[in-house]
């Protein structure tokens, strides 16, 4: 991390009301003279929020699509209850993302980075019918490898004994807090991660690291979903090994975009790249 700093606000930050209740988004129409070619809703992975697609808005934009980023449920700036996990049951998350995109004039390409893959396959499963197509950003075919798995297990005790912030504490005496299973890199410093921790409710990652670390092999299902798909990651990945990733590709016949340079989170590793494998993929979906 390069900045002690919270990023700087984004423009389009928003409340998008559904039938479900209302989310934190951040809603970005196309530039100035760009030929509007659709909207885009993108999830975000575990300990995550909206803000890790800030760099991608811009360039998608100048290709004409609107891009919706959103806190989930119990995420950072979207409010959820604090203590009851079963509110954040995968199919009820994934009923959030319906409500999303019926909220946003459905349909809209669906996009999902690492557990936010998982919630956006769920949604799809449950009714593909508001969706032009689906890409997995780092998101792989099941559980999570058995290194990530140990770290999201370390977290969930530790949220069993601590409040919030003082996990926070115990993260940060341990080393960089996405190498201890703590908050995700994300484009602010440590202060604003710091600040994004707390506004995420405790039951939010105990429900889905216990999902992150029990989810079971859909891609076969998936695959008689009538969508295109994309699966899109970078060179490296640890949560979910990258010839996982060209395997569950294959089996979706899907188009596949490996980032170079990038890691597990390719908008923030690389954003013009990503941008660019993203918007063409949906021009040629449409």
């Amino acid at each position: 991390m390069t900045s002690h700093s919270a990023p700087a606000p984004i423009s389009g930050a928003r409340r998008l009301r559904t039938d479900r209740g209302e989310f934190a988004v951040v809603d970005v129409p196309p530039a100035p003279g760009a030929t509007a070619r659709g909207t885009v809703l993108l999830l975000p992975g575990y300990t995550g929020s909206k803000e890790d697609f800030a760099l991608v808005h811009e360039p998608l934009a100048a290709r004409g699509y609107r891009t919706v980023a959103v806190d989930g449920r119990g995420q950072y700036e979207s409010d959820g209850p604090a203590d009851d996990e079963s509110a954040y049951a995968q199919e009820e998350l994934a009923r959030d993302v319906l409500a999303q995109a019926a909220a946003l004039d459905a349909p809209v390409h669906l996009v999902g980075h690492s557990l936010g893959g998982q919630i956006a396959r769920a949604a799809v499963l449950l009714d593909p019918s508001p969706f032009r197509s689906l890409t997995l950003v780092s998101s792989g075919p099941a559980r999570i490898s058995v290194s990530q798995e140990q770290r999201v297990r370390l977290l969930r005790d530790a949220l069993a004994v601590m409040s919030m912030a003082e996990c926070w504490e115990a993260i940060l005496a341990m080393g960089p807090p996405e190498e201890v299973g703590g908050p995700a890199r994300g484009i602010g410093g440590q202060e604003w991660l710091r600040e994004r921790w707390l506004g995420t409710k405790p039951a939010q990652l105990l429900a889905t690291g216990r999902q992150l670390c029990a989810e079971p092999d859909r891609v076969a299902e998936l695959a008689s979903v009538p969508l295109p798909f994309h699966v899109l990651s970078g060179a490296r990945d640890d949560t979910w090994p990258v010839p996982d990733l060209d395997g569950m590709a294959r089996r979706l016949g899907a188009h596949r975009t490996v980032v170079d340079g990038a890691e597990h989170s390719p908008a923030v590793d690389r954003p013009a790249p990503t941008a660019r494998a993203l918007a063409d993929f949906w021009d040629a979906s449409r």
